[in-house]
């Protein structure tokens, strides 16, 4: 049996994507972290929090997401152009295809408010997602 294989993906600096890899590790969250960046940037920066791999582009998304169990990432990672223009189309429909169960967090930035959830700072969103990484992979 596989090891159950975590994808996270983040653009631009890659300060969420690395805040969530670090939350994972620092948890012990059993599963194979990797990292997608849209850009290198955001892979480097996941990479040095600790994912067991990682790669970048429109391709790597779409090739991750097919094997993902759990997807994390901001809400615009589901958003065709989201992220100043980072996330492709392409790259969208692979999340949001994905059979992978997805922990989003929302960023308003990415003209997506999802109504009813409470601002929350970035930390207290990246607990949560932790959590329920954690508690998917319990099940």
């Amino acid at each position: 049996m596989r090891e159950k294989r975590i994808v996270v993906i983040d653009g631009q600096g890659g300060r969420m994507g690395s805040a969530i890899v670090a939350g994972l590790k620092a948890e012990d969250v059993p599963g194979e972290i990797i990292a997608v960046g849209t850009n290198s940037a955001a892979t480097a920066a996941m990479l040095k929090a600790g994912a067991d791999a990682g790669a970048t582009g429109e391709n790597p998304v779409a090739v991750c997401c097919r094997d993902a169990d759990i997807i994390m990432g901001p809400t615009g990672i589901i958003t065709a152009n989201a992220l100043l223009g980072e996330i492709t189309p392409a790259m969208a429909a692979a999340v949001s295809e994905s059979r992978a169960q997805k922990l989003l967090i929302p960023v308003s930035r990415c003209s997506v408010t999802v109504v009813g959830v409470r601002e929350l700072p970035l930390g207290e969103y990246v607990k949560l997602a932790v959590q329920g990484a954690r508690e998917l992979l319990a099940q």
